[in-house]
């Protein structure tokens, strides 16, 4: 048949090349000029194309592995961070885990914390990985759960999820480990306030599996990825925006885009599912969005290294309440990254702001904090605010809706009702947000338009 994907994100590439490798015509739709998705957002002059504006470290690391062989790309050249991440606190305290599987054992963590600290991170790194597991095959590696599987999760497994706490409520465990929980909500795109105690499973993947470093980057993956779509036969059409999908008879039969009219038989999105019902006629969703970032690309005077930071303001909750009132942060949490001469800065930030802000202001505020805060001395910079890129990150929001409250944390699944032959990806749908759930669901979501059996990548 004849396929379109719209959109060469992860999860459009892997979408993209599963449906050419059983011999699909696919034509690959991007409104940027490269591929990459949310981790192309940057400029491609000056040299800053060779950046992620993104996703920087891999985790879920046998995903990786299988992706490579599953698009017949050698091995991934995978590293792990150790520590995963080392976290800075206002304070001054550094706290610095292993990974479990990594280290093989907590003993290098725990000697960093007090004896009550101790009992309290051991006793939630245990309940997150009860958690992660009870899910995994249900809401992680599997097709989007019926009605049916959700019931049984519930009955067997879904007590142990502390349905009826929040997040919040779970991980009280003092100043200093608190915000260290806290904090792992954010990778669905939650307030950590808001969200429910169930995604405390998401700590599990990185202190279980641990924070992997990919040789040449996230970046530099998606080019290999396009690279080899395009060998097998894939088209790119870059540039190319949908402005609406026209339906048939219960099928997509094309595609109005800003460079004229595309049709198949056979349709995949990997944007956003609410531009995705928007331009079905549907409507955009009008559920909360999820946060969104303000990040800026870094260049260093000199090498510092390779690894990960988390900066911790004085009061993580005011950070949090700044977002819910559309403000961007006055004293936010940090996330670096580190990579020779070259690095990542990230800050929360609320999808839709009261007032738009001065990008280059809150740029030069967030140099002032990090260097009050960082050795690193930045040479050069970019930034980048997510919330420009409304088309390609719905107004904003990295992951789609707010995963707030019990059902506000389950994803939706591949299908519009009514349509048959067009299959939602991405990281707005299910399995979930980030790169090696984006990267299932694109793989799968493939498969299903194909009527193939679901396939795990090797991730379990």
């Amino acid at each position: 048949m004849n396929a379109v994907v719209i959109g060469a994100g992860f999860a459009g590439l892997l979408a993209a090349i599963r449906l050419r490798q059983a011999g699909a015509n696919v034509t690959v739709l991007e409104a940027l000029p490269r591929a990459g998705g949310k981790a192309a957002l940057g400029p491609v002059e000056g040299g800053w194309s060779e950046f992620s504006s993104g996703p920087t470290v891999v985790t879920m690391p046998d995903i990786f592995r299988g992706v490579h062989r599953r698009v017949g790309l050698p091995a991934p050249a995978l590293t792990p961070a150790r520590p995963t991440t080392r976290y800075q606190y206002a304070d001054g305290r550094i706290f610095a885990p292993e990974a479990l599987n990594i280290a093989g054992d907590l003993d290098s963590t725990l000697a960093q914390l007090s004896r009550q600290e101790g009992q309290d991170y051991t006793r939630l790194l245990h309940a997150a990985r009860r958690m992660y597991e009870d899910a995994q095959d249900t809401f992680l590696f599997a097709a989007p759960p019926s009605r049916a599987k959700l019931a049984r999760y519930a009955l067997t497994r879904g007590s142990r999820a502390a349905p009826h706490l929040r997040l919040a409520q779970l991980v009280q465990s003092g100043p200093h480990l608190t915000p260290f929980w806290l904090r792992f909500a954010t990778y669905l795109g939650a307030d950590p306030y808001r969200a429910p105690a169930v995604l405390h499973n998401i700590a599990w993947v990185e202190l279980g599996a641990g924070i992997w470093h990919l040789e040449g980057g996230l970046g530099r993956f998606a080019a290999r990825l396009e690279a080899r779509a395009e060998a097998l036969g894939v088209v790119f059409e870059y540039g190319t925006r949908v402005e609406h999908l026209i339906v048939r008879g219960g099928r997509v039969a094309a595609a109005h885009t800003s460079r004229g009219v595309f049709s198949a038989a056979g349709w995949i999105s990997a944007a956003d599912r609410s531009l995705t019902s928007g331009w079905l006629g549907r409507g955009l969703e009008r559920t909360p969005r999820g946060v969104s970032g303000f990040a800026l690309q870094l260049r260093f005077s000199q090498d510092v290294g390779q690894a990960h930071h988390v900066v911790f303001p004085p009061e993580y909750a005011r950070e949090w309440q700044d977002i819910r009132a559309g403000r961007l942060p006055s004293d936010p949490t940090l996330y670096l990254h580190l990579d020779g001469r070259q690095g990542f800065l990230l800050v929360n930030a609320p999808p839709a702001p009261a007032q738009p802000p001065d990008t280059g202001e809150y740029a030069r505020f967030l140099l002032r904090q990090l260097a009050a805060r960082s050795p690193v001395e930045v040479a050069d910079w970019y930034a980048l605010d997510a919330r420009r890129y409304a088309r390609v990150a719905d107004r904003g929001a990295l992951y789609g809706r707010a995963p707030h409250g019990l059902m506000g944390s389950l994803r939706s699944g591949w299908t519009f009702a009514g349509i048959s032959n067009l299959v939602q990806v991405g990281g707005t749908v299910h399995p979930g947000g980030g790169v090696p759930l984006s990267m299932l669901s694109g793989w799968n979501g493939a498969g299903h338009l194909l009527g193939a059996e679901y396939d795990d990548l090797g991730g379990r």
